[in-house]
């Protein structure tokens, strides 16, 4: 029983905390008409019921769309279609997913303006490629990936969405950014010229 407490009030103090973070961000949708819940997760995520095999515990229409990659003769990662969390981004971002399609619901409202990036991503950074040690020497201007800063942004030793940009805006950074880019600070974490 003091065990089941115990973890019913860890969960609580990290709800609390999970919640205080996202709160007034940009995907804080709890205030939002189309979100009859008013709650700020369940956009996103849910406890029950999940899509199975995506994670975590993910609760919104995955996109299906073909992308066009990022491209530059100067680029010397392998660079594919979006995957992983950088591919849950898109399932809003790309336009092609309405915001209130989840829980099973086939939603109507799609982002619009500097919050739909759609599926040419030609001009964007680059993502969902492996950065490893054998790219950081060939590139010759990237930071090793066993630097900690470097590593601390990679989900799964991949350069992705969430590398950069904090959806649940634990920093507090305009943009959802993971680091403050005063001086390119988040840019020089990764690029070394």
């Amino acid at each position: 029983m003091k065990t089941m407490l115990k973890i019913a009030l860890v969960m609580i103090f990290i709800s609390g905390f999970a919640f205080g973070q996202i709160a007034n961000s940009a995907h804080d949708f709890s205030g939002d008409t189309w979100n009859s819940e008013s709650e700020q997760c369940n956009v996103c995520h849910t406890p029950h019921n999940a899509l199975a095999g995506v994670s975590p515990l993910w609760n919104h229409t995955v996109t299906v769309a073909s992308f066009t990659p990022y491209s530059s003769s100067s680029l010397d990662a392998t660079v594919a279609a979006p995957d992983g969390a950088s591919k849950l981004c898109l399932s809003c971002h790309d336009g092609t997913v309405a915001i209130d399609s989840y829980g099973g619901a086939t939603g109507s409202i799609n982002v619009s303006g500097n919050d739909l990036i759609g599926n040419d991503l030609s001009n964007d950074h680059p993502i969902s490629f492996t950065y490893d040690a054998t790219l950081a020497t060939n590139d010759g201007g990237l930071v090793d990936p066993a630097n900690a800063g470097v590593a601390a942004l990679l989900t799964g030793g991949k350069m992705e969405c969430s590398s950069c940009h904090d959806v649940h805006n634990g920093t507090g950074l305009t943009n959802l950014l993971t680091i403050d880019n005063a001086g390119s600070a988040l840019c020089l974490t990764c690029h070394s010229k």
